[in-house]
């Protein structure tokens, strides 16, 4: 099997993007995980791969599949990647606002192919949107982890986020705190791990374990979840910088009603081909 692909990243979250309407994509998480292994494979966090849309006032459909080949429902730096990606072919018109059909459409607008604004809809809080069971349908719970409390932020930037404030972002106790949370038995499906140390009311610091991919250097529904749940708090203002090991992203919103906004870098790595010998 041959198949081409894009290496993008966005603050060092690392992509293969694949054009699905140009070549036959099984989408086999045998198939995925191969592609994704960083010794033998192309190594990735995610692999996108672009669709025909649904609807016609989209550009493209995309879907995201983690590393370990399970689905995963949004991805910001993704998003701000495959903009990116189509601007870069043609296909959608720099500083025009365009939409993609994900498991949710999203507005993008590509000021340039390092500097992508995209519209990730209003955060959900609660039990419901994050498919947290056994918790008060508040925009909070606090869960067990070692016969220790956690309190949680719940969000939904179309998938789960439990996000905890802390106040050290270097504390050794993240370490185990990350992966014992997103693999959580209240959360049926597993959910996104953000920890996030306020700086300032206009910046923040987060690290953030994802569901099928570990810890990653930047998250960007991580970031808006994190924003999101800050926010509501009174912790931080409309406009916030989130600092993530990768780099930083820029992210607005006034609050309940209203879609959160995020800003930042996409970048192209190289261009490659897959060649698959699955007997190997």
């Amino acid at each position: 099997m041959s198949l081409r692909f894009t290496k993008m990243h966005g603050l060092g979250n690392d992509f293969a993007v694949l054009d699905a309407r140009a070549q036959p994509f099984p989408g086999d998480p045998a198939l995925i995980r191969r592609m994704g292994d960083r010794q033998c494979g192309i190594g990735f966090d995610q692999l996108l791969t672009l669709h025909a849309p649904m609807r016609r006032d989209c550009v493209a459909s995309w879907r995201i599949w983690n590393r370990d080949g399970t689905r995963a429902e949004q991805c910001g730096n993704g998003l701000r990647c495959v903009a990116a990606w189509l601007a870069r072919a043609g296909e959608i018109a720099f500083g025009e606002e365009a939409w993609l059909e994900g498991a949710e459409v999203s507005g993008v607008r590509v000021h340039a192919l390092d500097d992508i604004e995209v519209d990730l809809g209003e955060p959900c809080f609660g039990a419901e949107a994050t498919g947290c069971s056994g918790a008060a349908e508040a925009a909070s719970c606090v869960l067990r982890i070692d016969n220790a409390p956690l309190r949680c932020a719940l969000v939904s930037m179309g998938n789960p986020h439990a996000v905890v404030e802390v106040e050290d972002l270097s504390a050794p106790a993240l370490e185990r705190l990350g992966p014992a949370l997103t693999t959580h038995a209240s959360f049926a499906h597993g959910v996104n791990a953000g920890f996030a140390q306020v700086l300032d009311r206009t910046c923040v610091r987060l690290r953030v374990h994802e569901r099928g991919a570990g810890w990653t250097a930047a998250c960007g529904s991580g970031a808006a979840a994190a924003m999101a749940a800050l926010r509501l708090a009174g912790r931080v203002d409309v406009e916030t910088a989130v600092a993530l090991p990768g780099g930083v992203l820029r992210l607005r919103w006034p609050g309940p009603g209203h879609a959160l906004h995020m800003r930042g870098p996409a970048a192209f790595v190289y261009e490659g081909e897959w060649l698959d010998d699955s007997r190997a």
